[in-house]
């Protein structure tokens, strides 16, 4: 579809907008054209909500990276495989993936615990891997950041041609640090990005002659705003801290992706479904229920006015995304 033509073919979107057929537990989502084959590619944590559990959280480690595939402009989506990752042993875990193209090339960069673990208390890399097809995958390195616990990167080239990636500094309150590369090989460490509230899942996206980072604070999704990559302000309000009414969509929007399209963007995240009052022990409380560990994929628009960001989740979301 070019820019040019009519979005009267843009269709419903599903809601909820994808469950895994595996495990069930599709988290952390990123959306990217497969040039290749002439479709949309989604690739996602794939947690193991639906396993037998005896300790704590093993079910969000030991997981693989899932793929779903759309061939309706984001619609709709069917689980695909899973992304083939020969990198550490065959029980490491890998989280939270953000893969970009450039020259004809796809880049991946995850986030990787070196086994399968029933607490928290491990290191995380973030390692570089590259594909010319988005399902095999090769090691190009492993990331010299600011600590032994760094996760979730999130990469977006700035006006400037720099790279820029954000990501979380377990070490240091879970505060967004980020780094630059002009190659994506070579990174050069910056640093805290910023003084702030601790969150993960920073993505950024440029959008009415701005750019915008979505962080996601477990109370909703923060957004801030730059004109230069530098110096960012926090818009007062989280989106999709309250509950929707939608399949799935009663819980608060979790780790999310931006896709520009145009003046439309959308928000692809992911909600815990079974997270209601009462029983929200939060990412891998020891022994959840199966309904409470589940998570579901979901979409919505976004709308700016003012400078603001706002999300209606419950609104019906028409989405054809071009290549």
């Amino acid at each position: 579809m070019s820019n040019n033509e009519s979005t009267d073919t843009a269709k419903l979107a599903n809601k909820p907008l994808y469950r895994d057929t595996i495990y069930d537990g599709a988290a952390d989502p990123v959306v990217i054209w497969n040039k290749e084959e002439n479709r949309w590619f989604m690739f996602y944590t794939n947690r193991r909500a639906n396993i037998e559990v005896a300790n704590e959280v093993d079910w969000v480690h030991g997981t693989p990276i899932g793929i779903a595939e759309s061939t309706d402009g984001g619609a709709s989506w069917q689980y695909r495989a899973n992304a083939n990752i020969t990198y550490g042993k065959e029980d490491y875990t890998y989280w939270a993936p953000d893969v970009i193209e450039d020259n004809g090339r796809y880049h991946m960069y995850l986030t990787v615990v070196p086994g399968t673990f029933s607490d928290w208390r491990h290191p995380r890399d973030i390692v570089h891997l590259t594909s010319d097809n988005l399902i095999d995958w090769k090691e190009e390195s492993v990331l010299k950041l600011a600590s032994d616990r760094v996760i979730d990167a999130g990469v977006f080239k700035g006006e400037d041609d720099w790279w820029y990636m954000y990501y979380n500094n377990e070490r240091d309150g879970k505060s967004i640090y980020s780094a630059r590369s002009k190659d994506l090989y070579q990174w050069e460490d910056l640093g805290k990005a910023f003084n702030g509230q601790a969150g993960e899942g920073p993505k950024v996206f440029y959008w009415h002659d701005r750019y915008f980072m979505i962080i996601d604070h477990w109370d909703g999704l923060g957004v801030y705003s730059s004109v230069d990559l530098n110096e960012w302000q926090r818009q007062p309000d989280n989106i999709l801290r309250e509950p929707g009414k939608g399949v799935d969509d009663g819980t608060k929007g979790l780790h999310a992706d931006v896709v520009v399209q145009d003046d439309k963007a959308y928000i692809f995240y992911f909600t815990h479904p079974g997270r209601t009052a009462g029983n929200d022990g939060g990412a891998g409380a020891a022994n959840d229920a199966y309904n409470v560990r589940r998570s579901s994929i979901q979409v919505a628009e976004l709308e700016f006015q003012d400078g603001v960001i706002h999300c209606d989740r419950d609104k019906p979301v028409y989405i054809q995304l071009k290549k």
